[in-house]
């Protein structure tokens, strides 16, 4: 019979090329930044143009998120430059329409004396009604998040019943023709500022990335705003003082001093400085030294000779940390220890301390604080940059733990992050105690396990897949290290190189760290494979040879070369409730002999064999042993 050649035909030939022409056309589009829609229109192979999609998609979304960001960086340039409260609000509303894309934006402040809100200022209306329209607290949409203080957004205000309409309100927004709206606090510290809002002629959902924004603009704004109102009230007691020479020359100074510090930092902020350059402008600035310590009360950055830990290792700023009214965001003193917290959005992100200086005049003062709002700033924007990184790691590692895509992906999503799911690495699971604060786990996990470290988050859990073999000792080592700052239980599975074998890891690694919790071991780090018997139940696959011959090797060994019987002999013993005169019984040999052999049997597993836990550990490797199949 002729054979089939293996040449292609022609057709086949015709087919390959066309295929991949259409990949190689995918490709263009990919690296011209084609948008989703021109990718999903590409002629190609569907396999291929899903995969384009999702890499198009993944980036159009980052890409937001960063002009978001560099939106946000935008704002606080062009406010910290504007002193006047009037043109500080024109430019919020501007910024805000101009951010999230809406037909019109406006803020309302709140009127302590009256206890609503009122229109103050607007970009893109057109109605003069709606333009002095006052808000109630608890009435309109706008009333609502007054009265709770908390962000509330509609895709159709009037089809909505979560707020009270009234006729009035109902009135303004009906004559600007307003139909979408969301609404978002303005809060410094506990304080109520007013409502910052962005608004639709026509019917459109808000994303919760637009609500996000919308809600970091009206923080910036609050701060801003409130920075501005007191400049703007120091220099009307400035202009009261004028009949007093001498003291306005002296506040006047003052506040030249001041506003030079905050040109200085506003000019480190712009020129793209951090928390250090900022730490060193202020001690160089007031003549002393300064020290910004974190949230965990970990120090940041110091300039000038700041106080060091003691002989005995403690913090000089602990006690300093839990200063009554430091939370104001106003400046606190003791011993000549000048603090202010540095917060944004009702949270404290850390402390600046600041000393060697004497006593602070009312412009040092005022540096020192202003230096907490621009710090505070900066120290949002890091987080909020290191949150969206963290999002993109929680959902590879997600992926990766719930094998979703082709093994191909995943390696190359694994790859672009710089972890490498071939060679060798130890997956672990860590799980906090209730109410320990998710992000704050993940943040020390990935500090605790190294730059190398692939850390994120999957069912509640913190998963990290780290570099090495020995997954005990990366588990307690990890679980030591986070647990100097709050109790955490980490358990270890591998070494595994292989992406397929994350899924059966995490499982195992979930069981073993319930199991750990479950026997009383919250706080510590394990594997499964240390905890004896109990191993044998987490484990995905437990090794009962392993287990046994850890047991029972040194007695196999000596009866293999002895040709003795001393398992059999510490079998007997057990079953006979530890008594060597039953057990010789049960051998049919004299009761010395059972003494003899387990005079051995102690010399060969040590004095401990007897204790409770080990006896028992022996006994269920004998019952293993004795139900395995012969070789």
């Amino acid at each position: 019979m002729a054979t089939r050649s293996e040449t292609p035909s022609p057709a086949d030939s015709a087919e390959q090329t066309q295929t991949a022409e259409q990949v190689m056309h995918l490709l263009e589009l990919l690296a011209s930044d084609a948008t989703v829609a021109e990718v999903a229109a590409a002629d190609a192979p569907a396999e291929a143009r899903d995969l384009a999609l999702r890499i198009t998609s993944t980036r159009e979304v980052h890409q937001h998120r960063e002009a978001g960001l560099a939106a946000l960086l935008d704002t606080a340039r062009e406010l910290a430059t504007e002193s006047d409260p009037g043109s500080v609000l024109d430019a919020i509303v501007r910024r805000a329409r101009r951010l999230v894309g809406t037909d019109l934006a406006y803020l309302t402040l709140y009127d302590p004396e009256a206890g609503d809100t009122y229109m103050r200022a607007t970009d893109g209306s057109v109605s003069a009604a709606f333009q002095s329209v006052r808000l109630a607290l608890g009435a309109g949409l706008g009333g609502l998040v007054a009265s709770t203080r908390k962000p509330y957004w509609t895709a159709d205000y009037w089809s909505d019943e979560r707020f009270r309409h009234t006729e009035a309100i109902n009135s303004a927004v009906g004559e600007e023709g307003i139909i979408a709206i969301c609404g978002t606090p303005l809060i410094v510290e506990s304080e109520f500022v007013g409502v910052l809002f962005a608004a639709n002629r026509s019917s459109r959902p808000f994303t919760l990335e637009e609500v996000g924004l919308l809600g970091n603009l009206a923080t910036l704004a609050a701060v801003t705003l409130v920075q501005t109102r007191a400049l703007a009230d120091a220099e009307n007691a400035l202009a009261a003082l004028s009949d007093a020479h001498e003291t306005v020359r002296q506040y006047a100074a003052g506040v030249e001093k001041a506003a030079a510090a905050h040109d200085r930092f506003a000019s480190l902020v712009l020129g793209g400085g951090g928390v250090d350059d900022i730490t060193h402008a202020l001690g160089e600035l007031l003549g002393g030294w300064a020290v910004l310590v974190d949230e965990n009360g970990h120090r940041r950055s110091a300039a000038g000779p700041a106080p060091e830990h003691d002989a005995e290792g403690a913090d000089p700023f602990a006690s300093l940390n839990t200063l009554p009214g430091l939370g104001t965001g106003r400046l606190v003193e003791r011993d000549g220890v000048y603090a202010v917290s540095v917060t944004a959005a009702r949270e404290r992100l850390g402390t600046i301390f600041v000393g060697g200086l004497g006593t602070l005049s009312d412009s040092e003062q005022r540096t020192v604080e202003r230096a907490g709002v621009v710090t505070a700033l900066v120290l949002l924007f890091e987080r909020q940059a290191a949150d969206a990184r963290q999002s993109a790691r929680n959902r590879l590692v997600s992926d990766l733990v719930s094998a979703r895509g082709s093994r191909d992906e995943r390696l190359s999503l694994a790859r672009t992050v710089g972890f490498d799911p071939q060679k060798p690495f130890c997956l672990l699971v860590l799980r906090g105690d209730e109410g320990g604060g998710h992000r704050a786990l993940l943040i020390s996990a990935s500090a605790a396990t190294g730059e190398t470290s692939l850390v994120g988050s999957h069912d509640g859990d913190v998963i990290a897949l780290v570099r090495g073999v020995d997954a005990d000792s990366l588990a307690r080592s990890t679980a030591a290290r986070i647990g100097k700052r709050t109790c955490v239980t980490v358990a270890g599975v591998g070494p595994i190189s292989d992406v397929d074998r994350i899924t059966e890891a995490h499982e195992e690694g979930a069981r073993t760290v319930g199991a750990l919790i479950a026997l009383g071991h919250r706080g510590r780090g394990a594997a499964a494979t240390q905890l004896g018997f109990a191993g044998l139940i987490v484990g995905s696959h437990p090794d009962v040879d392993d287990y046994v011959r850890k047991l029972l090797g040194p007695l196999v060994d000596y009866d293999e070369r002895r040709g003795t019987d001393l398992v059999g002999t510490l079998s007997a013993y057990f079953a006979a409730g530890g008594s060597p005169r039953h057990a010789a019984g049960t051998l049919h040999v004299h009761v010395n002999t059972v003494s003899q052999r387990l005079e051995r049997i102690t010399a060969l597993l040590g004095a401990s064999w007897q204790q409770p836990d080990h006896a028992l550990e022996l006994q269920i490797a004998l019952r293993l042993r004795s139900l395995q199949a012969p070789d």
